[in-house]
């Protein structure tokens, strides 16, 4: 992964994303094509939190996705390390607990969330590896992770046509709609140099998330990856915590690689 255009400090990218914060939410909706909110829609229920659960939305940024959790009675923590995002969000969700936080550092307890989710966040992380070390740790035991990110489509033409749009298309539609264009060229940059559905894949289980599964979304553009955390020993030997063992569990990574939805 070639990460040289992308030497921006971690203060930098929080500034870029403070500028864009305003209209983030539309842009995205018209860059996509209207995708982001299905995409966002099957990680919800890919997370499948119940009510008087915790969920930690990494990445919430304004809080798009935070909002299904908490219209639903679910207790979610919006985490993003723009204030821009937070403030933008807290304005137009009250309800909704925004904090300041950073991926590699979590500012919360160990076992604190049944789930841990990020979309479209985890790229921008200064060290992925470490992010996703840290949403293990603020796991329960037993609980999930489910990342919505870019990915690599694998249909060669579909890989051609979407490399094309996004450094070429992208950068002209955000100039149009967009308040820092210079912030779309640097996320399609992201996207490029971020790496395929396996790779991540391998990242999640050398990261200690076992049970890892990927499902691609419109061709491959996206992936939503699922894994969870090991259950504790003694909690497993328990009737409850064998049944939640036996229901975390997906199989084998390979068996979804090839799970295209439009």
């Amino acid at each position: 992964m070639n990460r040289a255009s992308l030497d921006k400090r971690p203060d930098e990218v929080a500034t870029m994303f403070d500028d864009v914060a305003p209209k983030y939410d539309v842009v995205n909706d018209v860059l996509s094509m209207g995708q982001t909110r299905r995409w966002r829609k099957i990680v919800v229920e890919a997370v499948d939190a119940k009510p008087g659960q915790h969920v930690l939305d990494l990445a919430a940024g304004t809080g798009t996705s935070s909002e299904p959790y908490a219209d639903a009675g679910i207790d979610v923590v919006a985490c993003d390390f723009s204030l821009g995002m937070l403030k933008v969000g807290k304005r137009r969700r009250p309800d909704i607990n925004f904090v300041a936080g950073d991926a590699t550092n979590l500012p919360f307890a160990d076992n604190s969330f049944d789930a841990s989710t990020i979309s479209f966040g985890l790229r921008n992380v200064n060290e992925p590896k470490k992010a996703l070390a840290e949403m293990l740790r603020v796991t329960k035991p037993g609980g999930k992770l489910v990342i919505a990110e870019f990915s690599a489509p694998v249909v060669p033409l579909w890989r051609t046509m979407y490399t094309e749009y996004l450094m070429r298309a992208l950068p002209a539609i955000a100039t149009k709609v967009a308040s820092n264009p210079d912030a779309y060229v640097y996320l399609a940059e992201s996207i490029r140099a971020w790496p395929d559905q396996d790779h991540l894949a391998d990242w999640l289980q050398n990261s200690g998330w076992e049970n890892v599964t990927y499902r691609n979304l419109t061709g491959g553009i996206v992936a939503v990856h699922r894994a969870t955390k090991r259950l504790d020993p003694a909690a497993a030997s328990t009737p409850d915590g064998a049944a939640a063992a036996i229901a975390a569990h997906k199989g084998p990574v390979a068996k979804l690689r090839r799970n295209i939805t439009r």
